[in-house]
């Protein structure tokens, strides 16, 4: 019997692609179709997704599956990041281009809506981590700021609920990514009415809520016939990129850690319940939904934005550097000669990250980077000494100590990271598969269609199918004594 095959859209803040997996039960193989970058657009000082744009990528890697020889597709998953989202009319158009987090609209968003709901409660009810771009505060500024479409709105779609309406024609939530907008009960894992409540947002315009690895559906038939994809199911994989990564841990052992590393690093444990509490507030940490009724509760950190965002102010500047390029530099300079909390706001979208990575320095009193490579260096080993600190909230808050750290995404291919972080925490890393959001977007998908037992099962398949590669903690007692001098900054 032939291998089934499965497509995944996989959509990610710098770049998208179609991947196609190829599983014969016992392992799965990819192919990369369609690659496309994806770009932020500014208009009238305000910053958006082009989703016409990135639908017409998606059908691009339809039609480029059927031109390869793949119309014989088992199905379709699109998975996003999380918290943005579309706005759909009456007339099932979609309003205007999906603000994307980074915009500062939502500024000042969540001191209202404090005033309004007291933070402990909004957490006692949602268990999410709180950050100023968090779905909630975004819809609450389309209402405090009165954006004349407020009236027009009929149904408020998250970026993969979008791409999957646009699809399909059918209008529902996905599960994970749903609960990446603080507008979710944790326990309930449905739409918490309190917080529309208080905050005054319309629930009307929410989707229902479905969990992953749902058929929505086929194909819209005007897309079957323009694409050549003519009869397949489209599923919803877990829609939010970093539930689908999770579900493709190669993990075969208990009391384990995953790192999502990526633009963002989003570290934790799966969990059966959420784990909500004083402490999971003070650590800001957040119970987003996994795969199989599991909670993942993790931290989203900053990740290798800190690295691209200065490789493209220095490409702005005439200097354009590959990863190869400027991990070498690193290799080569000075070690511990400065640490940064990745997590500082002067970091979240500055003009010029090296200016603001070097007044962070000046601020604490720390030697200012003035090479490359000194950059380079300083923000793998701030990101590597943040995960430490992350690992020993999460082992104080659970019951299990965590013994191994799993490294998935196309951040488990930067060998010095990996390292570092084995040696700052002490752990051992176990690096791969790159691609592990579109395996895991892959995978439900084939759970879905009964071709895999569940989630243990498909786990095995991916441990089967990639290459890993473990790193072991080095140089303990330097790394130690640097933690102890910088962890403050870290709190």
């Amino acid at each position: 019997m032939p291998p089934a095959k499965f497509l995944a859209f996989d959509f990610g803040a710098e770049s998208g692609r179609a991947i196609l997996g190829k599983l014969d039960g016992k392992k799965i193989s990819l192919e990369e179709i369609h690659r496309f970058p994806n770009k932020q657009i500014s208009v009238s000082n305000h910053i958006h997704w082009n989703v016409s744009y990135l639908f017409e990528e998606l059908k691009r890697g339809l039609t480029a599956a059927a031109q390869k020889g793949h119309s014989d597709l088992s199905g379709l998953g699109v998975d996003t990041w999380g918290v943005d989202f579309g706005l759909v009319g009456r007339d099932n158009q979609i309003l205007e281009n999906p603000y994307a987090y980074r915009d500062r609209r939502t500024e000042g968003m969540m001191e209202l809506a404090f005033q309004r709901m007291p933070k402990k409660e909004i957490y006692a009810r949602t268990g999410i981590q709180f950050l100023q771009f968090n779905s909630v505060f975004q819809l609450l500024s389309v209402v405090e700021l009165k954006n004349p479409i407020l009236e027009k709105i009929e149904t408020l779609l998250f970026m993969p609920d979008l791409f999957n309406f646009l699809l399909t024609g059918q209008k529902k939530s996905e599960y994970t990514i749903a609960s990446t907008s603080q507008l979710l009960d944790a326990k309930k894992r449905d739409w918490e009415s309190a917080i529309f409540e208080n905050l005054g947002l319309p629930i009307h315009i929410m989707a229902p809520i479905i969990q992953p690895g749902t058929l929505i559906g086929p194909l819209m038939p005007e897309i079957a016939r323009e694409t050549g994809i003519l009869s397949v199911d489209v599923i919803v994989p877990a829609c939010h990129d970093t539930a689908s990564a999770v579900a493709a841990v190669p993990a075969q052992s208990d009391n384990w850690a995953y790192l999502s590393s990526g633009t963002w690093s989003c570290l934790g444990i799966e969990m059966e319940e959420p784990i909500i509490n004083e402490d999971s507030m003070l650590n800001n940490f957040t119970n987003e939904g996994g795969v199989g009724g599991k909670i993942r509760f993790l931290r989203n950190t900053m990740g290798l934005w800190l690295i691209q965002r200065c490789m493209k102010k220095w490409e702005q500047e005439g200097e354009s550097l590959n990863y190869d390029e400027i991990t070498s530099l690193a290799l080569d300079s000075q070690e511990f000669r400065s640490i940064i909390n990745p997590d500082d706001h002067a970091f979240l979208n500055p003009a010029d990250m090296p200016a603001a990575i070097a007044e962070f320095c000046r601020k604490t009193g720390q030697p200012v980077p003035e090479k490359k490579g000194e950059y380079v260096r300083c923000i793998l080993e701030s990101l590597a000494l943040k995960y430490r600190f992350l690992i020993g909230k999460i082992n104080a808050m659970c019951p299990e100590s965590v013994e191994v750290l799993h490294i998935v995404g196309g951040g488990s291919q930067n060998e010095i990271l990996n390292q570092f972080s084995a040696n700052a925490t002490g752990l051992t890393v176990i690096a791969g598969p790159v691609e592990a959001t579109a395996v895991g977007n892959i995978m439900i998908q084939a759970i879905a269609k009964r071709m895999l037992d569940g989630i243990e099962d498909s786990r095995k398949v991916v441990a089967r199918s990639f290459p890993l590669r473990s790193y072991k903690p080095d140089n303990q007692n330097k790394w130690n004594a640097v933690y102890e001098d910088v962890k403050g900054m870290f709190s």
